[in-house]
């Protein structure tokens, strides 16, 4: 039986809107005869803009998976036929009756540091405050800069941008390339950041050096499980490095029972048929520790068994 409508749910930020009209695209150009509609969803991490991403674990009613589900709660009840997300928010361990359909090709892995004159992660001036909305990028930069002063920031990615401008400033923010891309604020050559006719300085951090998030630049398409004619139709759009990539990292923090928010980084690649990761792990106990940092490879096709070897050897 061949799919003749589709509807997507999809959060409401401009960001999320973009993706799924990535997503919606993909899926015309695999089904040109697909009715697609869009429905737009509020979740509880969208809503509670009073709290900081690490309180939302002590609020009740509000757990892991902040940004996802009302999202699921809409698949489930059927208003919904799929959903879009940033992979990065999904917690590695999926709830029971849904499943991760496809996949779309990775953008840009990488963290972006923002600031209104060029600097490095380096030559930032002592003390300098800097934004962030995740504590894995907090512990990294507490750990390559220890005088450095994090600050939390929420909002959306324009919102964040923002917050190196006018009075009262911060020195810079860090933010995920993929984002900034998709939203056509990073310029071509990944250099400059244009907003509300401003320009800003853009550094792209070497993810070999400043770990990116599991799943970071990835776009996935949630399903419900078992249901066949909708997965098959969106498997179209699978891209299998992709798949790979994130199917190793989101297995590594599955074993660690890590979340969104947990103070690790992933970071993988292929090369020379052998799928690559290389994993930063900080003590959520104790951010002034070192991180335990570990590197290994196998065959692209053994991505859960990458990830368990590199779990043995933490």
């Amino acid at each position: 039986m061949s799919l003749q409508q589709l509807i997507l749910g999809t959060r409401g930020s401009e960001l999320a809107l973009t993706q799924t009209t990535m997503v919606t695209h993909a899926l015309q150009t695999a089904h040109p005869h697909l009715k697609i509609e869009r429905q737009i969803i509020q979740t509880s991490g969208d809503k509670r803009q009073d709290l900081r991403f690490s309180e939302f674990s002590d609020v009740a009613q509000v757990d892991k998976g902040i940004f996802i589900k009302e999202l699921e709660i809409a698949l489930e009840g059927r208003q919904i036929d799929a959903a879009v997300h940033s992979l990065k928010d999904v917690p590695s361990d999926l709830a029971a009756g849904f499943a991760i359909a496809a996949v779309l090709p990775r953008a840009a892995i990488e963290d972006v540091l923002i600031t209104r004159e060029p600097h490095t992660l380096e030559n930032l001036p002592q003390g300098a405050r800097v934004g962030t909305s995740s504590v894995r990028r907090a512990a990294q930069l507490k750990f390559l800069r220890p005088d450095l002063q994090i600050v939390e920031i929420r909002g959306n990615v324009p919102t964040r941008v923002k917050k190196v401008l006018g009075g009262n400033a911060l020195d810079a923010v860090l933010l995920a390339a993929a984002g900034l891309l998709r939203l056509g604020l990073l310029n071509a050559n990944l250099s400059r950041i244009h907003i509300e006719e401003q320009t800003l300085h853009a550094l792209v951090l070497d993810p070999a050096k400043f770990l990116p998030a599991a799943g970071q630049g990835a776009i996935a398409i949630e399903c419900r499980r078992g249901d066949e004619v909708v997965i098959n139709a969106i498997r179209e759009l699978n891209h299998a490095e992709t798949e790979a990539r994130v199917t190793a990292e989101r297995e590594f923090l599955k074993i660690l029972g890590a979340g969104c928010q947990t103070p690790v980084g992933a970071h993988t690649w292929i090369k020379d048929g052998l799928l690559h990761m290389a994993v930063r792990v900080f003590n959520e106990a104790d951010l002034s520790a070192a991180p335990v940092e570990r590197e290994t490879s196998r065959p692209v096709h053994e991505a859960r068994e990458l990830a368990k070897d590199l779990a043995a050897l933490l």
